[in-house]
């Protein structure tokens, strides 16, 4: 059987990417500076093997957000694409927004939940976790 295509872009279309396969996880990010880099209250990431992941058209500018992170962006419109971290070095974190088809991955979980904006309500019944890494003293609700 084939492997899913997951294919995404900027807003203007001078990046294009895809993803093979299904991802490891889906979550979303309540951080801040998820929340700074994009502009929303959270921020809906689906990880895959670095491996499975290819740029089809362009080359993104990249921003080291923080000690051993990089995002990419488009240079030309500004749309955030990925994140990249030496704590997950074989992994890349792409913005489910950026999808073609956002809605064919969910999100599992709630990250730095403690981190969300107050006034944003979560009605789901994901599981919701204090830092990026479930455990089971991790749990924020």
């Amino acid at each position: 059987m084939a492997k899913a295509k997951h294919t995404g872009r900027c807003s203007c279309g001078a990046v294009r990417y895809q993803a093979v396969g299904e991802p490891l996880w889906t979550a979303n990010c309540h951080c801040e500076t998820c929340r700074r880099i994009t502009g929303s209250p959270m921020t809906v990431f689906a990880g895959f093997e670095r491996e499975d992941f290819a740029y089809l058209a362009g080359k993104p500018k990249t921003y080291r957000s923080s000690p051993g992170v990089k995002r990419s962006f488009c240079g030309k419109c500004g749309t955030p694409l990925t994140y990249e971290s030496k704590r997950w070095a074989g992994e890349v974190h792409i913005l489910v927004c950026s999808l073609d088809r956002p809605g064919k991955l969910k999100p599992e979980m709630h990250e730095f939940f403690d981190e969300k904006v107050s006034w944003f309500n979560t009605a789901d019944k994901l599981p919701r976790y204090r830092s990026v890494v479930p455990s089971e003293d991790d749990s924020a609700s």
